[in-house]
């Protein structure tokens, strides 16, 4: 179990333990974003373009998870907040 946790956490450029990192700037926007719509909740076609917005950094931040994360943990979780994503478009 130890070597799979290493294996899975261990940060394949400085050696250590990475789980979390400090967000990236299209994280940044996701977090942002999402924290504006939370709050204010903007009609129409603005709360469609925010919500584009937020969707769309989601989906780079999590395709670069996917081909430069530092771990295979990282780049699980990009793969799987990708299929998330896909699978909650509206197709409208």
């Amino acid at each position: 179990m130890r070597r799979l946790l290493d294996w899975l956490f261990r940060n394949r450029q400085t050696g250590e333990i990475t789980i979390a990192q400090m967000p990236n700037p299209a994280l940044w926007i996701v977090l942002v974003g999402s924290v504006v719509s939370w709050v204010w909740h903007p009609p129409g076609r603005m709360g469609l373009n925010l919500d584009g917005l937020v969707k769309a950094s989601l989906v780079v931040w999590a395709v670069d998870e996917l081909c430069r994360g530092v771990n295979p943990w990282r780049r699980c979780l990009g793969a799987a907040l990708l299929v998330y994503v896909i699978a909650t478009v509206e197709w409208t």
